[in-house]
């Protein structure tokens, strides 16, 4: 038979397990929160990263262009000399 001295020793280990398991789901939400956060800056860095590498893919075809007229420039005055 359980005595009231051991329902009460059990009842306070129950209220410190269900105070450390709502310590444990807060923090863990704190830490979902933080990740979520962490993720859409990534996502917002990759997306600015992919814009930039795009930009430099197109000024790097831009440059090529330009440097073959001016090639064929040069190879004209050549020829016209």
């Amino acid at each position: 038979m359980v005595s009231q001295e051991d329902t009460a020793i059990i009842a306070n280990q129950l209220a410190d397990l269900t105070r450390n398991v709502e310590q444990m789901a807060a923090q863990l939400k704190a830490l979902g929160a933080r990740a979520d956060s962490h993720d859409r800056r990534a996502d917002s860095q990759q997306a600015r990263t992919d814009i930039q590498q795009e930009r430099i893919r197109i000024a790097a075809g831009e440059l090529a262009e330009v440097s073959d007229r001016l090639h064929a420039a040069a190879n004209a005055l050549r020829e016209a000399t």
